[in-house]
């Protein structure tokens, strides 16, 4: 039995009753597990294995062109493998591993027992990993996309790319997508609401608030991508021309979709390996990050302007010079609060006392590299010299300073810096210096002369050159230098296994670091959950370790029974109720799965087999939510030893605190508002696309298209304000039953409450009904032009969002039947309503837009 430090014993079999609840399945059963630490580590495997892929294929386009004139690849192989390494590298590395190391560190870090949607998490995982190996196994079967990492249209259309490989990135990485935008969701909700009591946003380590930053750009970034490759998916299977311009269409607008994703997610690479360093320093220099509030506002500063930088690389695409003006000024901004972080690094590194070891070799490294990097994106954002250099090697040079050092290289520092919290153990310290000398001189050796080769005029994306260019030597020298940059990635891989091979120990503190995650902790993450008040708890409490084990804090044991972690506000984190986790299952892995293997099997023409798995992916969903937003088997419980002192930590007012989910702001329905804000820049972007094309033309509609009669529209418009009346009476209070009995469910209210949902289903499906209806009386041709075909995705993505409240309202109705619709738990419905909301207005957007454009 633990003693408190005023000698308070604790209760017998708190601890078991904890370790049982949050014991994690052995064996194959291990699968099942969506603990935020399996599933990090999980995260993290799979990352650097996609790492060492992408690498691998890297080397083999610098044997390619070691040497002028080289058959060693031919070019419809140099293209698949050159296609795969950026894909790979871009979108299942860069993203995920960022991710990995957020799901891993940040309950700790932030005092929570687990993010607010272990299940999310999981499937979030599982669905990138299938999906990923999935697709890097076409490059075996010969069905790897060859168009580039970019994918631009025209080359990537039917006409010049007639295989299954370009499908296969188009679906493939749009699913991806939706997984990181899915680990995004949990990320915003779960830093927001889930911190330790006393930690406002003030207190929060910077790690967090620049995965707070990057999942918010996540949010709004990554929709446009995800349009982008389902219009050409759709071009390239139906004919709808949305790229190809004899036909109405404009491939430029894909460059538009792609970069706005693309450029600010170098920056949503960026921003979270300046968190880690931000992080780690204080611990490296013995002192506290210099300027720390001035890092954050720069962080955020970094996230607001990135956006306005999409067309950064579109200088060459016809811009009018006064776009590519306020571009390229953009592009020379965002450089300001990049310099305000690497002079806060600098002034930390002076003013405490540094100590060489691997953490600091390595970011003293990025440091350096990613100095050069950024010095080169000025260079690049002057619209004359972007001009010459455009398409040649010293772009590819300044993308791998920015990318390989300013995220790779602190990824390495973050994994000798972490390790220890795996099994107790550091890296060698000796050899990590020989991995130091070979990366960084590897890398300085094999990039920094592709500067001088595309100064030369070596195009990019060439597979060889001729022998009297004068690049010979500079490319023999990126080889070389490629090679001793893996030596060294190979010398880190195996002691790393050496490393995580060695019998588990206690982790310590090794680098006597100041923040929480350094806090003894198990399966249920730290025993107790203290209350923060200061930026560096570690340090200023000496004695925190001992009396979080002891389980002297917030919530020592397990209240419930099961899974919990306590839901705190937004800004100054004070406990709200005691947040029910889900508990291990298949159901994520499962709808991963489901989900992958509709996709992938979509895209082979398999259909009957991809809607079987769609129907397993969807059946694992409804399982997952079935289990949730349960009746409380108790209003309250005590996550506090009210016995304890006034004024301690876990004392006072906040021993007690409401079980489950309260009013309309949790932690679901917030999940629900940042999903419906991915699902308006998805529509969003339809919507640009829409706008883009119809400006292209000189007559809108084109000769021959046509919209509907206005009647069909307010038609349309009258039906969709009245499902969402039915909808809003239908979470009245007085509809919900007071317990979740059965008996409760048969009340008045609760059928009155079926019927109003199926009432408002009826609308939104007549709304829907007058819109198709409208468009064949018009006789809408998608594939006659793209004018047309933009106006039938706009159309179709409505339809798409009746079609899941065709699945909702049911779903309600069932739930209602079963009495799990009552006073005391209903999310589900508030959700539900809002997604309804939302429904009706996108639907009176797209009207409006349709009639304002044609107009």
């Amino acid at each position: 039995m633990s003693t408190l430090p005023n000698s308070l014993p604790r209760p017998p079999g708190e601890l078991e009753q904890l370790e049982k609840a949050w014991r994690t399945p052995s064996g194959w059963r291990f699968l099942s597990t969506v603990n935020n630490t399996n599933i990090g580590r999980l995260y993290l495997a799979t990352a650097l294995l996609f790492f060492v892929l992408a690498g691998v294929l890297g080397l083999l386009m610098r044997l390619q062109l070691a040497v002028p004139d080289n058959t060693l690849l031919d070019a419809a192989t140099y293209n698949q493998v050159f296609t795969m390494h950026g894909t790979v590298m871009m979108f299942l590395f860069a993203i995920p591993v960022v991710e990995a190391f957020a799901v891993y560190l940040l309950p700790n870090m932030l005092g929570a027992r687990d993010l607010p949607f272990p299940r999310l998490s999981a499937y979030a995982y599982w669905a990138y990993a299938i999906g990923g190996l999935a697709f890097f196994c076409t490059l075996f079967a010969g069905l790897a996309p060859d168009g580039g990492w970019f994918m631009y249209p025209p080359l990537t259309g039917k006409a010049y790319s007639p295989g299954l490989g370009a499908d296969f990135w188009l679906l493939g990485i749009g699913f991806i997508e939706i997984s990181a935008i899915a680990g995004a969701i949990e990320l915003i909700v779960g830093i927001l609401f889930t911190r330790a009591p006393g930690m406002t946003l003030a207190k929060m380590p910077v790690f967090a608030w620049a995965m707070l930053v990057v999942g918010v750009m996540i949010v709004f970034a990554f929709p446009a991508v995800i349009a982008g490759t389902a219009l050409l998916e759709l071009e390239r299977a139906y004919g709808w021309p949305f790229f190809i311009a004899e036909r109405g269409g404009d491939p430029v607008l894909w460059q538009h979709l792609f970069w706005f994703f693309g450029h600010p997610e170098v920056y949503i690479i960026f921003l979270p390996a300046a968190g880690m360093v931000s992080t780690m320093l204080p611990a490296i220099a013995g002192t506290p990050l210099a300027g720390r509030r001035a890092v954050i506002w720069s962080m955020i500063a970094t996230g607001v302007v990135s956006f306005a930088l999409w067309a950064h690389h579109m200088f060459a695409s016809g811009l009018t010079l006064l776009s590519a003006s306020l571009v390229s000024g953009a592009s020379m901004v965002v450089a300001l609060p990049a310099s305000v972080q690497v002079f806060a690094w600098i002034a930390t590194l002076a003013s405490g006392t540094v100590r060489l070891n691997a953490p600091a070799l390595f970011t003293l490294g990025f440091l350096f590299i990613f100095s050069l990097g950024g010095l080169t994106g000025v260079m690049v954002a002057v619209l004359p010299f972007d001009w010459q250099v455009h398409d040649t090697y010293f772009v590819v040079a300044h993308l791998h300073y920015v990318l390989v050092g300013g995220m790779l290289f602190p990824v390495f520092a973050a994994i000798y810096y972490w390790l220890p919290l795996v099994n107790g153990h550091t890296m060698s310290e000796r050899l990590a210096r020989w991995i130091f000398a070979l990366m960084f001189a590897g890398f300085n050796l094999g990039f920094f002369t592709m500067h001088i080769t595309g100064l030369q005029g070596m195009p990019r994306r060439v597979y060889t050159y001729a022998p009297d260019l004068g690049w010979n030597g500079l490319n023999m020298a990126s080889t070389v230098g490629a090679f001793v940059f893996a030596a060294g990635v190979l010398l880190f891989t195996l002691d790393m296994a050496r490393t995580l091979l060695r019998p588990r120990q206690a982790k310590g503190n090794p680098w006597n670091a100041p923040t929480m995650e350094w806090l003894p902790d198990a399966d249920y993450g730290m025993r107790s959950i203290p209350s923060v008040a200061s930026l560096y708890p570690l340090w200023e409490r000496p004695g925190l370790a001992k009396e979080v084990e002891q389980g002297a804090h917030y919530l020592p044991g397990t209240a419930t029974g099961r899974r919990e972690t306590i839901y705190t506000s937004a800004l100054r984190a004070k406990p709200l109720y005691l947040l029910i986790l889900p508990g291990d299952g298949w159901s994520p892995l499962l709808a991963a799965a489901g989900t992958a293997g509709f996709f992938l099997l979509l895209t082979v023409k398999w259909t009957l087999a991809a809607w079987l798995c769609a129907v397993v992916a969807v059946a694992a969903i409804i399982a997952w939510l079935w289990q949730s937003d349960r009746p409380p088997a108790m209003a309250l419980a005590r996550v506090a030893d009210a016995a304890l002192p006034a004024g301690a930590d876990n004392g006072g007012d906040e021993a007690l605190l409401p079980v489950g989910e309260r009013g309309r702001a949790g932690h679901s329905w917030w999940a629900c508002v940042v999903m419906l804000v991915v699902d308006a820049c998805i529509f969003a972007s339809f919507a640009f696309t829409y706008i883009h094309l119809s400006m292209r033309l000189a007559v809108c509609p084109p000769p021959g298209a046509s919209l509907p009669a206005p009647m069909w529209s307010w038609l349309s418009c009258g039906l969709l304000l009245a499902g969402s009346a039915a909808m809003w009476f239908a979470c009245r209070p007085h509809h919900l039953a007071q317990t979740g009995s059965q008996a409760g469910s048969q009340t008045p209210s609760q059928r009155g409450l079926r019927l109003l949902v199926m009432a408002s289903l009826f609308c939104m499906l007549g709304s829907f009904g007058c819109d198709l209806a409208g468009q064949l009386l018009v006789r809408l041709q998608p594939a006659r032009d793209g004018w047309s075909a933009s106006v039938a995705v706009i159309v179709a993505y409505q339809g798409l969002h009746v079609l899941l409240l065709a699945l909702v309202a049911p779903y309600l109705c069932v739930r209602s039947w079963s009495g799990h619709l009552t006073a005391a738990s209903q999310a589900t419905l508030k959700n539900a309503a809002l997604i309804w909301h939302y429904t009706t207005a996108q639907g009176l957007a797209a009207a409006v837009l349709l009639c304002a454009m044609a107009a």
